[in-house]
């Protein structure tokens, strides 16, 4: 091993020691922060970007993987409790308008929205969202769900569904309804007892 490998590793170890702290430290806390609302337990993989901080409804028990992005100007984007999401993903509650006859649809602006325009997205508690999946305005995903990765969801996903594809489309379901209905029996009954 050459000594220019090893210092480099050292330098690349180094810088990335500093990153991570800094974000722990300092990145995190204030992102939370700033949220309409953050539970507890709480945490955001570095290099994630937020816009519309003020509309982020964050429940406890979130992860956010490396790399989340959540775009929202007006919609809300509601995220339960229990949740994980893998790197990459992304949430997005508006859309462009592009029907605006005599305007480049770069020009145009946020006041040229309409209501349709921007929609909450939601997501109910304990859903996983794999790697690289794209939540697009007016989503619920429902308790219990799983996104596939690099899914592109257009549409409302059931309670306890398995959807993946572009776009996203059911491909299975976590368990049957008895073995539903004991899981929700066991876990509000679990809830109960914290309480």
């Amino acid at each position: 091993m050459s000594k220019g490998n090893g210092l480099c590793r050292f330098i690349l170890k180094l810088e990335n020691g500093i990153a991570s702290a800094f974000h722990r430290i300092i990145r995190e806390p204030v992102t939370k922060g700033a949220f309409a609302k953050c539970g507890q337990g709480v945490r955001i993989g570095r290099g994630s970007s937020f816009s519309g901080v003020q509309n982020i409804y964050v429940g406890n028990d979130v992860s956010l993987g490396a790399q989340t992005r959540i775009m929202t100007t007006r919609a809300k984007v509601i995220l339960g409790s229990h949740i994980m999401f893998g790197p990459n993903v992304t949430l997005v509650s508006g859309d462009h308008r592009i029907d605006i006859i005599g305007k480049y649809m770069s020009e145009i602006k946020d006041s040229d929205k309409l209501t349709e325009n921007d929609l909450d997205i939601t997501i109910e508690d304990d859903v996983w969202v794999g790697t690289g999946a794209i939540i697009l305005k007016g989503v619920t995903i429902g308790r219990g769900s799983v996104i596939a990765a690099g899914a592109i969801v257009t549409k409302d996903v059931e309670p306890y569904s398995i959807v993946g594809g572009v776009p996203a489309k059911i491909i299975g379901k976590r368990f049957s309804e008895d073995q539903m209905r004991e899981h929700e029996e066991i876990i509000n009954h679990a809830n109960q007892e914290k309480a």
